[in-house]
């Protein structure tokens, strides 16, 4: 889509991307969902990105995307560690795409002031159940480069670990978090491990903390249990789960002012974009949504994320499913119940299964069958 300002008449219609008249025009932060060079550069530049992720499954994607550059580059790495095993040389490349990735939105992490221009980088899936290795990893990986941010699962262990981290000087993004609840107890560590920092007068800065909700898991998770219950309610309604989800969060953390800001991920449908627009917030879709966005210029909303989600589909919602309930209210889980969440638990094994997949793609590198 062409940037331009067009005159029709007397009125100016701004034909810019969609996304880049939000990012200027409101508190809205765009992320790119990958750390993909090639679309995170066209994020950047046409889109208005200012920051990105990468997690297991991404850096999978894009090392298995890109075997020109990384089928040499990995095996330049075996014989530079000779002893290093195909999980330790996956996690070199993952963590040498971050770095890369990050280098690109420095710009914007500079002109922020440290609020945006992030890369946010996942802590190995594997380590969910050692707070303190996660809290050690997580040191390391935010000394890569002065822009990254760091990546811990929002479970009971997860959480003690984002506390510590926190107040360890690490920018914090919290990912395997699904609920109100589950983002909610987040913010409240950061404040914790931030009013710690104070107490014991070290320095303040912009950590850029974000907390991220994957609104597209809960509506998946709630799709596969009314489907199991067998259940019926309008499927349009079940889209709407995590946006309700997501704009229930955004309310609290106004309202009791954390110093950290909500993250949107996980998308399955536009909702996702058009009802968050004008949110001290980030949204972090994938590329090809982003696109499609701005492809169909979806309408720019500058007051989207206040208005309600119709109280009767939430209405139906809680009818059809406790599960809505645990993923809405701010009390709908303990932190005892976040482990056995049905989100998490998928989410958990779909990350320790890329950590699997990227150790085999490893294995056919340095070890290629005959």
């Amino acid at each position: 889509m062409t940037s331009t300002l067009e005159t029709r008449g007397a009125a100016v219609v701004d034909t810019r991307p969609v996304t880049l008249q939000a990012t200027e025009q409101t508190p809205t932060a765009l992320w790119n969902d990958s750390a993909d060079p090639h679309e995170l550069a066209t994020a950047i530049s046409e889109y208005g990105a200012v920051g990105a992720t990468c997690n297991p499954v991404i850096a999978y994607t894009c090392i298995q995307q890109d075997p020109e550059v990384w089928v040499p580059r990995i095996r330049q790495l075996a014989e530079e560690h000779p002893t290093a095993g195909e999980s330790a040389l996956g996690w070199m490349a993952v963590e040498e795409l971050s770095v890369n990735a990050a280098a690109q939105l420095l710009p914007a992490f500079e002109a922020s002031g440290g609020r945006n221009g992030r890369l946010s980088m996942q802590t190995d899936p594997r380590l969910h159940r050692d707070r303190d290795a996660l809290v050690e990893q997580a040191v390391r990986f935010s000394g890569l480069a002065p822009n990254i941010i760091v990546k811990i699962p929002a479970t009971k262990v997860g959480i003690a670990a984002i506390e510590e981290a926190a107040y360890r000087g690490v920018s914090i993004n919290a990912t395997v978090s699904f609920t109100v609840a589950q983002v909610v107890a987040v913010g409240e560590a950061i404040e914790r491990a931030l009013d710690r920092r104070a107490a014991d007068g070290l320095p303040e800065q912009e950590f850029g903390h974000v907390v991220t909700l994957m609104a597209g898991r809960l509506d998946d998770w709630l799709k596969t249990v009314v489907a199991r219950d067998h259940v019926m309610i309008d499927p349009g309604y079940l889209e709407w789960a995590g946006v309700a989800a997501v704009k229930n969060a955004y309310r609290v953390f106004q309202e009791r002012g954390f110093r950290s800001r909500v993250l949107v991920a996980a998308f399955r449908n536009a909702l996702q974009w058009s009802e968050f627009q004008g949110g001290d917030l980030v949204v972090s879709p994938p590329f090809q949504w982003t696109k499609d966005i701005n492809d169909n210029a979806f309408p720019f909303r500058p007051d989207a994320i206040d208005d309600e989600v119709p109280a009767h589909v939430v209405d139906a919602l809680r009818r059809a499913t406790p599960e809505f309930a645990r993923g809405h209210d701010v009390d709908g889980m303990t932190i005892d119940e976040f482990d056995r969440f049905g989100a998490t638990v998928k989410t958990l094994r779909q990350f320790l299964d890329a950590d699997a997949k990227l150790d085999a793609l490893v294995r056919d590198i340095i070890v290629p069958a005959e």
